[in-house]
This record gives structure tokens, C-alpha cells and sequence, in this order.
């Protein structure tokens, strides 16, 4: 039995309708900036006029917005949280589906270990992210070049997909855990939404108010902010193995919750 393929074959109209999915929403939101710009109208002095609050809430500040890949930077914040609810998604799913559709005697009657089975999940799970990422990264270039008028800006984009790829791994990552350790598995992709969620709440509480600044070492969305990373360059090395230690913990976590308790059939 190779479960990566046949994870692989069963998710794969998922992949399809969220990479197209995100693929619009990357042409929609540059469509918008490529129409102030016909019209003649300055993206960066329409948003001065909203009040400083609703800037930061919807991620609008520390970008030069009258740049194409200053205004794709706002718009990266939108697109990781579609990246990490897909991860999370994933994550849970591929996990929590056998006794969700009851076909856990399917993988009893198979001469395979659960850690064997439980890999095979999780490389067809990574594998899905790498072409989410990959479609994403594509489509950025491209629609991001085509209403491009200003200096080059690839080393932005690829860099903010990597930090897309690390933010995609740790929800991914997350959720498996979740429904590793769930014992209902209905409730395992609502629960991991609802962290990704609480995370994404946390980062705009952060945001909003500077005394809390120590809070972003628990939301992973500051992790990989676009206007740090297109100011810095680079991503920031704490973060990045706060990243490696946190996605160690819930895999471990996973294996060892689903490697020891009954299933349901």
C-alpha cells in the first residue's frame, strides 16, 4: 500500500480548487492597484485618509504603496492566512479522516506500521504545500510584474514565499497534532482553524498595542511579516528556529499520539 500516492490522489481536487483559489485572489488584489493606477489616483494618499487603527488592523502600513511589489506587500498578509487555513486544513484532515469516514479497518488490514502510515500522510501533506507554494509563488510573479513600472522586485517575492512555506509548515504541522491527539475526529479541523484563528487575533492585538510586543513570539504570523522581511532582506533567525522547534514539537507530538491510542472503526 503506497498511502503518499493514494493521499496524493484523494486530495488532489482540493490542491486544485485552492491553488486556483489563491491565484485569484493574487490577480484580484494587483487588478485593484493596476486600476488606481490608470485612474490616476495615488493608492498611497487614498489610505492615508483611513485613520491609523484601520491601517494596521487590514496590514497597511510599512509599505511603499505606490510601488507594485509595496502594495503586493500589504497583500501578502491576506494570502497567508489563506496559505495557513489550507495547511491547517491539511494538517487535520489527513489525520482525522480514517475514523471521520470510517475506513480506519482499511489501514488495520494492511501490513503497515502506523508510523509507516502515518509518514506516508505527512509527505503527501508536505508534498501538497510545496505546490501550493510553488503555484503561489508563480502566480506573484507574474501578475506582480505585470503591473510592475518600478525597480525589479523578485528577491522580495521569493523571499516572502519562503516565509509563506515556513508559516504553511507550522499550521500544517498544528493541525496534525490536533487530530493526532483528538479524539473526535469531526472536531479536529474545526480546532485547528480556531488556533490558526486565536494566532491571527493575537498578531493584530500585538499590532494594535506595542506593550504586548513580547506576545509575537506566540503568533507566528509576526514571524514572517512582509514589511520586516522587505525592509531586512532576510528572515530573522530567531524566528526561523522558533519555526524548526515548534513544528518538531507537533510532529513528535503527532507521531506519538497516534502511534498509541485505539482508532475508532
Amino acid at each position: 500500500m503506497n498511502v503518499f500516492l493514494r493521499e496524493m490522489k484523494a486530495h488532489r481536487w482540493g490542491l486544485i480548487f485552492w491553488s486556483l483559489g489563491m491565484v485569484m485572489m493574487i490577480y484580484s488584489g494587483m487588478a485593484k492597484y493596476g486600476a488606481y493606477e490608470a485612474a490616476g489616483e495615488s493608492v498611497t494618499a487614498i489610505l492615508d485618509q483611513m485613520p491609523d487603527t484601520v491601517r494596521v488592523v487590514f496590514g497597511m502600513t510599512g509599505f511603499d504603496l505606490s510601488t507594485a511589489a509595496g502594495f503586493y506587500g500589504m497583500l501578502f498578509l491576506y494570502l497567508a492566512v489563506m496559505g495557513a487555513v489550507h495547511a491547517a486544513l491539511l494538517g487535520a484532515h489527513l489525520i482525522a479522516k480514517e475514523e471521520r469516514d470510517h475506513t480506519s479497518e482499511f489501514l488495520y488490514a494492511k501490513p503497515a506500521s502506523r508510523s509507516r502510515v502515518l509518514t506516508g500522510k505527512l509527505l503527501a501533506g508536505l508534498a501538497n504545500l510545496i505546490i501550493f507554494n510553488l503555484v503561489t509563488t508563480a502566480s506573484s510573479l507574474y501578475f506582480v510584474d505585470f503591473f510592475n513600472k518600478d525597480a525589479p522586485f523578485g528577491d522580495d517575492i521569493v523571499l516572502l514565499m519562503i516565509g509563506l512555506f515556513f508559516l504553511q509548515v507550522i499550521f500544517f504541522a498544528i493541525g496534525a497534532a490536533v487530530a493526532g491527539t483528538s479524539h473526535k475526529p469531526k472536531s479536529a479541523a474545526s480546532r485547528a482553524t480556531s488556533i490558526m484563528f486565536g494566532m491571527f487575533l493575537l498578531y493584530y492585538v500585538v499590532n494594535l498595542n506595542q506593550d504586548l510586543e513580547f506576545l509575537k513570539y506566540f503568533t507566528p504570523f509576526k514571524y514572517f511579516e512582509a514589511s520586516a522581511l522587505m525592509t531586512d532582506g532576510a528572515l530573522d533567525p530567531v524566528f526561523v528556529v522558533l519555526s524548526v522547534v515548534i513544528v518538531a514539537l507537533a510532529i513528535t507530538g503527532a507521531y506519538r499520539s497516534y502511534s498509541s491510542r485505539d482508532l475508532a472503526i
